[in-house]
């Protein structure tokens, strides 16, 4: 279990199945992308705030791992406002740039769709086990086991990426050929990286089909996957954000269908 998982306990959203918080993020992002209006985002990231407080993750945490999501979305925005539709009266304008009514609105709505959406999904999946989602795609959604094993194998690998990252950058210096040529070090050491991840990945699978993981009858799992009440509880909380956001956002005239 993660330390992220620790430090939030027992509470929240933590024991909820995986598959649920995937479903509730798909369908929040599903719904807002539809449409490109600052009511629907509003209306979505207000009830989002609210459960929050409730999703058994601590403050620190939430923002360290939500920064990401607070330092994209207002870079979008002002993106959105410089070279966005114009329409309205312009009020700056600059070579590409052109700042107008229809720019800023847009950019608003850009801003907080990036919000409503970033934010659940980050808070949902924080507390994410990847053994356990494996387990809830496996047994609940029914994905083909070789996909699942085979994708839980290798997310369980990234961290090693990291380690063996910082080896050939140590070995690398202790021979003299990384003190100079910055862009010619990254290229040559993701090269070399590359070549190592094939080789791990390889005598992996390997490994993992002389164990079995690989053949086609049905396989048994050492913990089982369940999706009860809670799950549907937060699914129904998803819908009703989303069908809210959808409720206001047409009868206050703002939608805009934008399709898929």
């Amino acid at each position: 279990m993660s330390a992220v998982t620790s430090a939030a306990g027992s509470t929240g959203i933590l024991r909820v199945n995986p598959v649920a918080k995937l479903a509730v993020a798909l369908l929040l992002g599903i719904t807002l992308v539809l449409t490109l209006d600052w009511v629907s985002a509003t209306v979505a990231l207000g009830l989002e705030s609210v459960l929050f407080l409730w999703a058994g993750v601590s403050w620190r945490t939430f923002w360290l791992r939500t920064l990401p999501v607070w330092v994209a979305a207002p870079l979008v925005t002002i993106t959105v406002a410089l070279y966005g539709k114009v329409s309205g009266q312009s009020y700056f304008h600059w070579f590409l740039a052109d700042v107008s009514d229809g720019s800023i609105t847009l950019a608003i709505a850009t801003g907080l769709r990036i919000l409503a959406i970033g934010l659940p999904a980050v808070v949902l999946f924080v507390t994410v086990d990847p053994t356990d989602l494996a387990d809830g795609l496996a047994q609940i959604v029914r994905l083909p086991s070789r996909f699942v094993l085979g994708s839980l194998a290798a997310l369980r690998l990234l961290g090693l990426f990291m380690d063996d990252w910082r080896s050939l950058e140590r070995a690398r210096r202790a021979r003299g050929v990384a003190d100079r040529g910055k862009l010619r070090r990254f290229a040559s050491q993701a090269f070399a990286l590359l070549v190592l991840s094939i080789r791990r990945g390889s005598k992996l699978a390997t490994a993992m089909e002389a164990r079995a993981f690989g053949a086609d009858i049905p396989r048994t799992w050492a913990r089982e996957s369940r999706f009860g009440l809670a799950e549907w509880l937060l699914v129904l909380i998803g819908v009703g954000i989303a069908a809210t956001a959808v409720t206001v956002s047409v009868a206050t005239g703002h939608w805009n269908f934008i399709g898929v």
